[in-house]
């Protein structure tokens, strides 16, 4: 699942991928904007990202990648 994270004052989008479902992932920004808490979410590389509840801009929660691009032999 392909997660985008807009972030106030930041210029780049935070995009991860996860295996965590879609309402998981819903649920803890729900809470974690709620609370003023911190979102924090693992990626499928074994890394936690963190984000501020408080300076969530936008969540954009997606299928990920749709297709790889490149050369096959």
């Amino acid at each position: 699942m392909e997660v985008k994270i807009g972030v106030q004052h930041a210029p780049r989008e935070v995009v991860l991928e996860t295996h965590e479902t879609l309402d998981d992932v819903q649920k803890r920004v729900t809470e974690a904007v709620k609370s003023n808490g911190t979102l924090a979410i693992d990626d499928v590389k074994g890394r936690r990202i963190l984000v501020p509840g408080d300076k969530i801009a936008y969540v954009e929660i997606g299928g990920g990648v749709a297709g790889q691009v490149g050369f096959r032999s």
